[in-house]
């Protein structure tokens, strides 16, 4: 399809009789993040690594850059860290890197831009064994960027990393997809995936629940309102906004409202003679949607692939 970078339907992957993927439909375009979300044990990693060829999958259909998955043609274009990088010990950053860009007929200079890109040419000539667990994820993710691919793979691409890390890590994908680059990056840090993401694709229990915006998911904006008498309190929303968006929760009042109608909505409450002690927003947070959707948190069970 035009516009669409990886198009899977009815992707299914079994190992036995359990059913790690299930009849999943997923479509990224070109040019946008995309996140890929769901507790663990969820069946992400497998199928990110089925998009790359590296499992055969069970059933199902799956394009990639208009090829068939671990096609070489395409994967020339793709640039993957799944499941945490893999680097020789005694080496150092640098060189690890150029024994990739090797494979990849890449010379010194696209290694030094990798580097520079993820903030690690000051430690580029330490060896792998003696960077953090931050650095090895960063030196990983600079693996992926040799070459400057067209797509973008990343499986949990800010673990290990402190909060300034995780910025960088956020500001640096979101230049590449302004810059023309698709990325795909699975995660289970909803804040994450909240700022940098286009569309997202939630997964559990192998299947997938939904594929859309982040805003969409989320839901319309709602003011939460705090104020005595309550029953006025209420009936003043109802006028404003009609019954049908406006309910009580926890002896607060809460209206589908964007945050710009808080002062009509105080002035009006004030008129009514209510005492007003809060209007705040009351957005759901990408979080709070999730668990809505899937029932679990994201750090429920363990995923494995076998």
């Amino acid at each position: 399809m035009t516009g669409h970078v990886i198009v899977t339907n009815g992707l299914t992957k079994r190992y036995g009789d359990r059913v790690a993927v299930d009849r999943v439909a997923l479509t990224v375009r070109r040019g946008e993040v995309y996140g890929f979300l769901g507790p663990n044990g969820a069946g992400k990693t497998t199928t990110l690594r089925m998009l790359l060829g590296l499992v055969r999958p069970t059933g199902g259909e799956i394009t990639v850059l208009g090829r068939p998955p671990g096609a070489p043609d395409a994967l020339a274009r793709i640039g993957a860290l799944v499941e945490g990088p893999g680097f020789y010990p005694y080496l150092s950053g640098r060189d690890n890197l150029r024994v990739l860009a090797r494979y990849a007929g890449l010379d010194d200079v696209a290694v030094e831009a990798a580097l520079e890109l993820v903030d690690l040419t000051a430690r580029a000539s330490d060896r792998f064994r003696k960077y953090s667990l931050g650095m090895k994820q960063r030196l990983g993710v600079a693996g992926a960027l040799l070459g400057r691919p067209e797509l973008l793979i990343l499986d949990e691409p800010t673990n290990g990393l402190d909060p300034a890390g995780m910025a960088d890590m956020r500001n640096l994908i979101r230049a590449l997809a302004e810059q023309g680059q698709t990325v795909l990056l699975s995660s289970h840090l909803l804040g994450e995936a909240q700022q940098i993401c286009d569309r997202i694709g939630v997964i559990a229990a192998g299947r997938m629940l939904t594929e859309t915006t982040v805003d969409d998911l989320r839901g319309e904006s709602t003011l939460v309102v705090r104020g005595e008498p309550l029953d006025t309190a209420r009936s003043v929303a109802c006028r404003m906004v009609g019954a049908d968006k406006v309910s009580t929760v926890d002896g607060m009042v809460r209206l589908q409202a964007d945050a710009a109608r808080s002062p009509e909505l105080i002035r009006a409450l004030m008129s009514a003679g209510v005492t007003v002690h809060e209007v705040r927003p009351g957005e759901r947070t990408l979080e709070e949607a999730f668990l809505a959707l899937t029932g679990v948190g994201l750090d429920d069970g363990t995923e494995t692939t076998p």
